[in-house]
């Protein structure tokens, strides 16, 4: 018997096309996006530390962990924060979850 898999569908806003990807339970959807290529902010470093790495959770957001204080006051300071933002390090998939997430444009800030 296969175990459901944990899909990541990634929109832009660009223009891109959608991607999905397969993902590991205990995964974030930062982890997903960059380990396929997906460019999403995270000056941090993917610890709850900024709000760089800020998505839109269009679907299966109800099956995330729950919201904290610290990432709900990040998202207070992104760029254009919906009532469906999260931020990606804090997204953490467990088995057979599908996710449906939009990346908002990304600023890239010269290194």
């Amino acid at each position: 018997m296969s175990v459901p898999a944990t899909t990541i569908t990634f929109q832009f806003n660009d223009g891109q096309p959608a991607q999905t990807h397969v993902a590991a339970s205990g995964e974030s959807v930062l982890d997903v996006a960059l380990n396929n290529g997906i460019q999403l902010q995270h000056n941090c470093g993917g610890v709850c530390g900024c709000s760089t790495c800020h998505v839109y959770i269009n679907a299966g957001g109800d099956d995330l962990p729950e919201i904290s204080d610290k990432e709900e006051d990040f998202i207070d300071r992104a760029e254009n924060p919906r009532i469906n933002s999260r931020l990606a390090c804090q997204c953490v998939v467990e088995a057979d979850m599908q996710l449906v997430v939009t990346v908002p444009p990304q600023h890239f800030l010269g290194h």
